[in-house]
């Protein structure tokens, strides 16, 4: 039987994002040995990640993947997940928005006009997929997991053009 999971469970989003980094669980196990000074097999951790037992991870050893993560190609991208995902869960709404460029963009009005339209196809998307969601009165967990990276990833957007919006003031205001 295959386990699903989920994008709305701090747990199994660490967990996928390990498995989906270069070295995955025997690299992972491996740096938190040399960081930590303690041994862990790579079938402990893969124990602690899907919390077996309950026995689960602790944030610090989470915080010791995503370091981790970072290090490795294209791990920058979602090293943090987790925990834009374990602050939701507790009501707290974060976002990871990428830093900026030094001096911001040289046509900040072009630069929010590309954002405006990357919102609305993010929207669109949103919209289409809310509306199959619907249909049955029931949000199902695979529906979920469509939808929150959408709105994470809007949100991101949205702070973006925020971020260009008031560049392009104090620019203006020169």
């Amino acid at each position: 039987m295959t386990l699903h999971y989920s994008n709305t469970d701090w747990l199994d989003v660490l967990y996928n994002s390990v498995r989906r980094t270069h070295g995955g669980l025997t690299d992972a196990a491996r740096y938190l040995t040399e960081r930590r000074g303690r041994s862990i097999h790579p079938e402990s951790l893969r124990a602690k990640l899907r919390a077996v037992n309950g026995d689960e991870i602790s944030v610090s050893m989470a915080e010791l993947l995503s370091e981790w993560m970072e290090e490795k190609e294209g791990g920058k991208e979602y090293a943090w997940d987790w925990l834009l995902v374990m602050n939701a869960q507790r009501g707290i709404h974060v976002d990871c928005v990428p830093s900026e460029p030094i001096g911001g963009w040289d046509d900040e009005c072009k630069a929010l006009q590309e954002k405006f339209l990357l919102i609305s196809e993010k929207w669109g998307k949103i919209a289409a997929a809310t509306s199959a969601t619907v249909q049955d009165n029931v949000i199902e967990q695979s529906e979920a997991d469509q939808l929150v990276p959408l709105f994470r990833d809007t949100r991101v957007l949205l702070h973006r053009a925020e971020r260009n919006t008031l560049r392009g003031v104090r620019k203006h205001a020169r």
